[in-house]
């Protein structure tokens, strides 16, 4: 009985998620171009190795606390569209579950600041953040998807306050998780009911604008595009064939399995800018985490 209580808290958090925000840290790091340094083993690498396990602890906290308090908030809708999540059915008590988040979000910006005040600043922005999709912004047609944009930008831009100099530089890269996830959030609002047409268009449309500018980023970065193609090719074949079958057939199923494909694909976009900025090789170590995602996706629900 025990066991199964944990597991349903477990659930709340979507782990299969939680390792695609890791993967934010990890290209993050690839943009500052500490990944470089630690595989060359300069000086100060192992400190370096250390502030990456901060910032990855950081983020799960982050990421856990922001999804759970989402079933938090929609309790009494759950209980009617999905009565089979863990708090509607019993399974995890509602003072349980928002006690869990709350210290799972301290827990992410206690981790960060280990690492430096931007860090934490950073962490506690993402905390805040998140806590507004959940209880306003997920309702806002407009602004909903943008706030849970900034989410993920603050994320990646948390990977990169590792070098706290460079944030002023290259925060505008925090832009690509931001239209990526915007887009999730838009498609997924058509995962109950479906006929949401011109929803999933403007999805399709943001995922082009995503691929089109990773793939220009090389060239800015004087890295050989063919290092980057191939993440691009595997991040195209993931995201575009679900969402244009959902598109034709107005599904929900299949746009919740549109939606599911490009939550898990959150790895591979990362992966595609780790390899712009630093190169094919640190784009698979950041794509090593898309199988353990896969693996947790098969026991844990992702949307």
């Amino acid at each position: 009985m025990r066991t199964s209580r944990l597991f349903a808290y477990l659930q709340l958090t979507r782990p299969a998620n939680v390792v695609t925000a890791i993967a934010d840290i990890w290209a993050g790091f690839a943009i500052s171009g500490t990944w470089v340094y630690i595989l060359t083993g300069g000086q100060g690498s192992n400190e370096l190795i250390l502030k990456l396990a901060w910032l990855s602890l950081s983020t799960i906290g982050l990421y856990a606390g922001g999804v759970a308090f989402n079933d938090v908030f929609d309790a009494e809708l759950d209980a009617v569209e999905r009565p089979e999540r863990p708090i509607p059915s019993g399974r995890a008590s509602k003072s349980g579950a928002a006690w869990m988040s709350f210290l799972l979000l301290l827990g992410g910006v206690l981790a960060a600041a280990q690492v430096n005040l931007v860090s934490a600043g950073i962490a506690c922005a993402v905390a805040c953040l998140a806590v507004l999709y959940d209880y306003w912004g997920k309702h806002q047609n407009l602004l909903g998807p943008v706030n849970m944009g900034l989410c993920r930008s603050g994320n990646l831009l948390l990977g990169v306050s590792v070098v706290p100099s460079l944030f002023t530089t290259y925060w505008i890269f925090g832009m690509i998780p931001l239209v990526f996830v915007a887009a999730i959030t838009m498609i997924s609002r058509g995962e109950v009911h479906g006929k949401n047409r011109n929803a999933l268009y403007g999805g399709l449309s943001m995922y082009v604008l995503v691929v089109v500018v990773i793939a220009a980023m090389p060239i800015m970065h004087d890295t050989p595009i063919l290092e980057v193609i191939p993440f691009l090719a595997l991040l195209s074949y993931m995201i575009f064939p679900p969402l244009i079958k959902a598109i034709r057939s107005q599904d929900p199923k299949l746009i919740g399995k549109s939606v599911k494909a490009a939550v898990i694909s959150l790895i591979i976009v990362n992966a595609s800018i780790a390899a712009a900025f630093a190169g094919w090789k640190i784009g698979i170590i950041v794509l090593l985490l898309l199988p353990i995602s896969l693996w947790l996706a098969k026991k844990f629900a992702v949307t």
